[in-house]
């Protein structure tokens, strides 16, 4: 049942046509390349000539076109990221979780090491302005539930600074306590403040699909979450409360969790009508929909509830054998293959959605084999028209980019709960870098974060010094993906767009570069991360929001003490080590000049551990030797090439590529040529990299677009994307699977 890919012999063919790639590891210096190339560059024939004779021996390189696109791909993984995955596959066999995470951090060490990726930053850290009352949407690290808007509260002018910086400070105090929207609503009163039960924002991305168990894609499931409620949801100050389920029972073995749920709770169309009851088995029908969609979520089942690997993989065709039962209308069951620490924190993910059978199967859809997405009669998700709801809001319009319009669900089960009766989204493509100010200051929207332009208007007009804060970071982490074996030089969707100026001989030698981890470890030590993010945040803040790992730092912390081989050392870790501080002794005992953890700050953020130009140069120098063992010649004459898509319309993005160009070509003395590929249009961006479904379609060297937030409060929620076979959700944007 996994996607398979049906267009091996032409991948096969576009491998012949693009070279080489070297391995992985530190110490890797083989460079493998397809066929058409290996005659040319494979060791001279003998000749009596002394002169000849004493040339230097051409190594052969690897013949990638005997191999279909999986085989391809499951080389270059484990010759790239084998160690990553050999530490990671131990942390999940071990039953200890202070091992587990130590082993984690470890297996991260090694992931960042790989240079597959260069971490840039995270949601935050930047000046704003808003009318959005602080702390009235979750903060929760983990799921969608900081997506949910039911809870906003909205002024109808802008927070000053100080009560902005009141009402955190006092959010801080009362979390926990259930007070807190009671104390907010009091203190605005009490200062003149005056509410309002609407909400507008803009928004960049229209939502591909309105099916909540069929996407991973955060475009989708920001807007699609205000549609259904989870069996448990975070609260605005952190706390996981009851939703459609009441109560929960957690077996002695921790391996049953039993939900009664609650009852009286509707289905209804976009128009509010009623549909039926939600029932337990509509949490059923959602999971096996999730599988038969396979839209990248059913990883994080897979081998967490009983036999969901094996009915994902195919090895079973009965759903009822997959560990999610309905007892009765009220009472849902899922069974574990084995005890998992983070279930509950799970729930708030869109992977739980429940979905109602008959509606599903009214607008097209089947389960298991019959499963088609492609059937011309299966409208399931295709608009806000063609799902049901059980959640707080209705879609009444959906306009591709312009607007989207949420109602109130007038037979929503907790009415009270909803602060805000319509939410408008107001679409924007980013080409007026002044806009979202604009519109905030005229009263169009509610709120925008000050980009570097917008920071000087408001400034001028007096607004920054009364409203200004900076907005808090989370624990989404986006990267710079380096492409370590492209096939792709024009999009996907459309070969006539974003297409590169690449010679064939650049593509060859940027992909043998590309392959190489000192290459790779050589370009991202040679961004400055902090002026790349000055060209959204500012100078005074470009620090802020600098991540420098991929899981943060402080995401989890040992309970109690661990040791750990690091090195051959067994090494002691104490109880209440930051997850972390044990990738930076990995990274350390490597002698990989990275800092990923602050240990006297406690986190992986705010400060660049990463950009090093001395070292770039060192780790270019052994690219290019290792290079020449192949017969590629780098030098400023003959540099290697790369492309770095940006969308051109938009002030943001196009400095932030020249910041990455100008930060790579002056750190690596012009050996490196940054080129920018031109898309006209936000979604020519988007197919570049972030609409992909597989490795082969990436069309880029690099990608700065694409990130990951966490699912549920563990280091595996990252991790995980990174597992090879097709497995990782994220491993396509690195080229492969």
């Amino acid at each position: 049942m996994r996607k398979t890919i049906a267009i091996l012999l032409v991948l096969v063919m576009v491998a012949a046509l693009f070279g080489a790639c070297t391995t992985g590891g530190q110490s890797s210096s083989s460079v493998a390349e397809s066929s058409s190339k290996a005659e040319s560059s494979s060791k001279p024939e003998s000749s009596s000539s002394e002169e000849e004779s004493s040339e230097p021996e051409i190594k052969e390189r690897v013949d990638f076109s005997a191999m279909s696109y999986d085989e391809l791909s499951t080389y270059l993984y484990d010759e790239n990221l084998g160690e990553f995955y050999e530490f990671y596959s131990a942390a999940k066999e071990t039953s200890n979780l202070d091992e587990k995470f130590a082993l984690m951090a470890i297996a991260e060490a090694k992931l960042l090491e790989s240079g597959v990726m260069l971490p840039l930053s995270t949601n935050g850290g930047n000046y704003a302005i808003s009318r959005v009352v602080p702390h009235t949407v979750s903060s929760t690290l983990w799921g969608n539930d900081s997506d949910r808007l039911h809870n906003v509260i909205v002024c109808t002018e802008p927070l000053t600074t100080e009560d902005r910086t009141e009402l955190r400070a006092k959010w801080n105090e009362l979390k926990g306590s259930g007070t807190y929207e009671e104390f907010a609503r009091s203190y605005l009163e009490e200062k003149g403040y005056e509410f309002k039960d609407t909400y507008t924002a803009g928004y960049s991305s229209d939502p591909k699909t309105w099916d909540a168990l069929g996407t991973s894609r955060a475009a989708d499931s920001d807007a699609i979450v205000n549609t259904f409620d989870g069996l448990f949801e975070y609260d605005i100050e952190g706390v996981q409360q009851p939703a459609l389920a009441e109560s929960v029972e957690v077996s002695d073995d921790g391996l049953t969790y039993t939900f009664k749920l609650r009852e009286g709770v509707v289905w209804v169309d976009n128009q509010g009508r009623e549909i039926a009851p939600v029932t337990a088995d509509d949490f059923v029908a959602g999971m096996q929909h999730m599988m038969d969609a396979m839209g990248g979520l059913e990883y994080l089942v897979e081998n967490i509830i009983e036999n969901a690997g094996a009915y994902i993989y195919g090895d079973i065709d009965d759903f009822s054998q997959v560990g999610v039962k309905a007892v009765d209308e009220h009472t849902l069951v899922y069974t574990l293959s084995e005890p998992c620490t983070y279930f509950l924190t799970m729930l708030s993910y869109n992977v739980f959605a429940p979905m109602n059978r008959a509606f599903y199967e009214s607008k097209g859809g089947k389960f298991g084999a019959d499963y088609d997405a492609e059937d011309a009669n299966y409208v399931y998700g295709k608009d806000p028209s063609n799902i049901a709801y059980c959640g707080p809001y209705l879609v009444t319009n959906s306009t591709a980019e312009n607007t989207i319009v949420f109602q109130a669900n007038p037979k929503y089960w907790n009415p009270d709960a909803v602060n805000v009766k319509t939410i408008t989204w107001l679409y924007n493509d980013g080409s007026d870098a002044t806009k979202a100010y604009n519109d905030t200051k005229n009263g169009v929207i509610d709120g925008a974060g000050l980009n570097a332009s917008a920071l000087e208007l408001a400034k001028a007009d007096g607004w920054f010094d009364l409203y200004h804060y900076v907005s808090e970071t989370d624990a989404t982490s986006f990267m710079a993906f380096n492409n370590i074996y492209r096939q792709r030089y024009s999009n996907f969707d459309d070969e006539t767009k974003v297409v590169s100026a690449m010679t064939d001989e650049q593509k060859d030698v940027s992909n043998a570069a590309m392959g190489n981890v000192h290459f790779r470890l050589a370009l991202c030590m040679a961004v400055d991360r902090g002026a790349y993010n000055a060209q959204t945040v500012g100078e005074e803040l470009k620090l802020n929001s600098v991540r420098n790992t991929y899981t943060p730092g402080d995401f989890v912390f040992l309970e109690n003490d661990v040791t750990v081989d690091i090195n051959g050392t067994a090494t002691t870790f104490k109880a209440g080590t930051a997850y972390g501080e044990i990738m930076q002794a990995q990274i350390d005992a490597d002698g990989i000049p990275l800092k990923v953890f602050d240990k006297d700050a406690g986190n992986s953020d705010g400060y660049d551990g990463w950009y090093n130009p001395a070292e770039a140069a060192k780790e270019l120098q052994i690219a290019i030797e290792e290079l020449a063992e192949y017969g590629i010649e780098v030098t400023k004459e003959n540099p290697i090439v790369i492309d770095l898509p940006t969308y051109v319309a938009s002030e943001r993005w196009v400095n932030t590529a020249n910041a990455y160009k100008q930060s790579v070509e002056a750190a690596l003395g012009g050996l490196v040529v940054v080129n920018i590929p031109e898309c006209a249009e936000a979604a020519e961006f988007y197919s570049c990299g972030y609409y992909t479904d597989y490795g082969y379609e990436a069309n880029y060297s690099v990608y700065n677009l694409s990130g990951w937030g966490p699912d549920y409060g563990d280091p595996s929620t990252y991790l995980d994307t990174f597992l090879p076979d097709g497995a990782g959700y994220m491993v396509k944007c690195i080229g492969i699977f």
